[in-house]
């Protein structure tokens, strides 16, 4: 949980960052995205006429891909840029680069039980806990970063918290977006009309 005053690194990793937890949370996570994605697919369409249940078992590839990817570029892109910023040695609040992509592991867990709970097909009640989750996963990152850019130009800084706020939420809306947005996939009643007419003129 993100406290005031209390560095995710400094007070929870103190310099010794693990990618065991990172790796098991993603992984985690993009189970419980592409699981979770495909029961509320089922529970929105389980009223349907002629509607067959198909797990979608392409999903967790592209959880895989978007949460990976997230979760271990986006921290080396950080890092190699606090490290530009600051120069080829290391200063004093600067994070290495096993501890940043730490930090970014462990930042989706909320996610995890957010994504289980979007199962509900209430579309208040999920975009609620979007926020929620944005707001705690995005608060960890700032809390723990801000330390390291605040001496840089405000331009700079601003600019940094900004852009590591704004891929968090793309990641979180994203996934609504994509997993739990059932597309209504009903024909439009002129479509059989216009199939008719293409077939006649066929003939």
């Amino acid at each position: 949980m993100p406290l005031p005053g209390r560095n995710f690194i400094k007070h929870y990793l103190r310099n010794n960052p693990d990618l065991y937890g990172p790796f098991w949370i993603c992984m985690t996570l993009v189970f419980s995205v592409a699981i979770s994605g495909n029961l509320s697919t089922f529970l929105r369409k389980m009223g349907s006429p002629n509607y067959h249940y198909r797990p979608q078992f392409h999903r967790v590839t592209i959880a895989a891909v978007v949460i990976f990817l997230y979760a271990w570029l986006v921290p080396v892109g950080l890092w190699a840029f606090l490290t530009w910023r600051q120069g080829t040695e290391r200063q004093m609040g600067g994070y290495s680069f096993l501890e940043t992509v730490c930090v970014y592991g462990y930042s989706l867990f909320i996610f995890i039980p957010t994504s289980i709970l979007w199962i509900i097909p209430l579309e208040p009640l999920q975009w609620t806990l979007i926020v929620v989750a944005m707001v705690v996963s995005g608060s960890v990152l700032v809390l723990t970063f801000w330390p390291v850019v605040r001496d840089d130009s405000k331009f700079m800084a601003v600019g940094t918290m900004i852009t590591i706020v704004v891929l968090n939420a793309l990641l979180a809306i994203g996934c609504k977006l994509y997993f739990f947005q059932t597309p209504d996939q009903t024909p439009s009643p002129t479509a059989p009309g216009i199939y008719s007419n293409l077939t006649v003129q066929a003939h």
